[in-house]
Formats: structure tokens, sequence, C-alpha cells
């Protein structure tokens, strides 16, 4: 076991999938020499050599339209895109191409690809560097998307991610790049897509977040266990596909629920967890179940602070929820 952040565990994934299988291939903006904007790629370039970690020119829908080729004759390509919010120019190649290839061959081509990408914000990179898109994909059949929150997790993860047939959203919540530390194990290890993790057990309040919310979300529940709330935290993990069994279990034993998310509020992934629960939990719920998310407004740069729903914006939702009566 080594102590890791996500960065280091994002590299060690890398490597040791480069290592085992000859197939794998990174490919990106200054993903090379300079080992990528976020230092993710260190080192792999003069391992594995230009052929396998390749700087691309910076073109979205170039990297992407190629990485879907490579990926059709038989490599798996990981594709970084620099920030989230640059991924717009190859969006037509992820989600009428690669999202569609094993549909539209009726099982013959699959896209074996990772995209891997920094997402949401808390960096002060202002609202070019700092959005959240990961529902616009979630709502397109044959993408998986992904959004570890620790170092095991990224690791596991990424690992499960790049042996996966299909093509995976891989969103990388930047503002814990670092601050998220953790023990995770030197051998390669894989943990499966769409099983989420509960952080945090509790017998009150069940609340359901991903990314870099998770950890806010741990927070608010220690601070209502001061005021003798009970909290369970589940770390979604995947959002497609993401772990109904699990959360509907959790809030089953609850009665209560809330949702965290960064992204604006309107039509964010919540929506479809709060219209799950109402399905299949809804004789068990005691209380409306509440949302605590990014506003509908463009990423602010001096109040990002203020957008982002942080442990001092949950905590009131949460006390609220429980005392609801």
């Amino acid at each position: 076991m080594s102590h890791m952040n996500i960065i280091q565990a994002i590299n060690s994934g890398l490597e040791q999938a480069m290592d085992q299988d000859d197939s794998v291939v990174i490919m990106g903006e200054d993903v090379g020499r300079f080992g990528g904007v976020f230092r993710a790629t260190l080192g792999l370039q003069e391992r594995f050599g230009n052929d396998r970690v390749i700087d691309t020119p910076l073109s979205e829908g170039g990297i992407i339209g190629t990485a879907i080729g490579m990926a059709l004759n038989g490599l798996k390509p990981v594709a970084e895109i620099q920030f989230s919010d640059f991924i717009y120019p190859a969006f037509d190649q992820i989600v009428n191409e690669a999202a569609k290839m094993r549909y539209r061959s009726g099982g013959e081509w699959t896209v074996p690809m990772v995209i891997r990408t920094p997402t949401g914000g808390g960096i002060r990179g202002g609202h070019y560097h700092s959005q959240s898109p990961e529902t616009y994909f979630a709502h397109t059949p044959g993408l998986k998307v992904v959004m570890p929150s620790n170092p095991y997790d990224a690791k596991g993860l990424l690992l499960e991610s790049i042996e996966d047939p299909d093509p995976v959203i891989f969103f990388e919540p930047k503002r814990v790049y670092r601050a998220a530390q953790g023990e995770v194990p030197d051998e390669m290890y894989r943990i499966p897509i769409g099983k989420a993790s509960i952080t945090r057990e509790g017998t009150d309040l069940t609340v359901v977040s991903w990314g870099a919310m998770v950890q806010e979300s741990e927070k608010a529940a220690e601070q209502a266990a001061e005021q003798g709330i009970s909290c369970e935290v589940i770390d979604l993990r995947s959002l497609v596909p993401w772990d109904v069994d699990s959360v509907i279990a959790s809030v089953q034993k609850t009665g209560r629920a809330i949702v965290v998310y960064e992204a604006p509020r309107t039509v964010g992934f919540g929506t479809e967890i709060i219209s799950q629960i109402m399905e299949d939990a809804f004789d068990y719920l005691e209380a409306p179940v509440a949302r605590v998310t990014g506003y509908d407004t463009p990423f602010p740069y001096t109040l990002e602070h203020d957008y982002l729903p942080l442990a001092n914006r949950i905590l009131p939702a949460i006390i609220e929820t429980a005392t609801y009566a």
C-alpha cells in the first residue's frame, strides 16, 4: 500500500495498465513531455515512448475522432481532454460515433476507449474551467460515466474503465486532485462500474453525492452528528450505470434523503436519482427528498464558494429534512 492523492493514483493506474497491455495508449494535449496540465501523465512518455504517449494538436474533435479509430482497430486509447469545459468540440464524435458504434454495427464493433477529463470548480478557474457537464453524457445511451471521489476509487475505476469494451467518460474532480488522499494498493485492482460506496453509515437520513461533493457531504454529516442526526453518505462513483439498489435500500432504511451535486440545479443528474427514489421508495419516505446543488448560472469566478454546495449549505438541508414532520 502507498499513500497517494488522486493524481498519483491516476498515474499509477495508467502506468500499470500500459505495462501490462501494449494496446493501451495515451493521447492528448501536453500529456507527453509536460505530463499533462495537472501532471497526471508525468513520466509516462519517458518510460513508454512517443508512440504510446502522444502529444496531440489542440483539437478536441481530432483527439476523440482519432481515439475512436484507434479503438476500432485493436488499441485501447485513453484520451485526455485538459478540462471538461473543452470537451464540447468533440461532443459529436462522442455521442454520435463512439456511443452508437455497438448499436449501429449490431454488436460487431465496440469502442474500448476512455476519455479522462478534469471537472468541476473550486480552483478559481472561472466559467471556462469549472463546469460540470456529466449530465449531457449520462443522457446518451452507449456511454458509461464515471466520477471517483478519492484515490483508491480513482485507480480501481480507471483500470476497470480501460478494460471495458465500451466508451467511458472518466470525470476527475480537480478540486480534490491533491486534497483527497488515502492508502492505495501498489498492485493492480479493479472496482466494478455501477457499484456505489457507503462512506458513512447512518440511520436518520441518506445523503447521495459523487465527485468532490462527497467530501463536503461527509463534513456536513459529521456536523449533523453533533446535533444528534445520523446520516448515511453514499458515493455513487459512477452515474451510468448508477447503483439504484444501494440508494433505494438506504432510503428504505432511513426514510429521508437529500442529493448533493455541483452542477446547475435544473436537470442535474440528481433529478434522476430523486425520480427513482419516488418510484421505488415513496412509501418509505417521511419527508420530501431535497437537493443541494450549484445554481442555474454560469460558474462565477469571485463567488465560486457561494456557488458550490459546500458543507455550510448541505447542513441546513440535512437539518430541515431530518426534522420535517
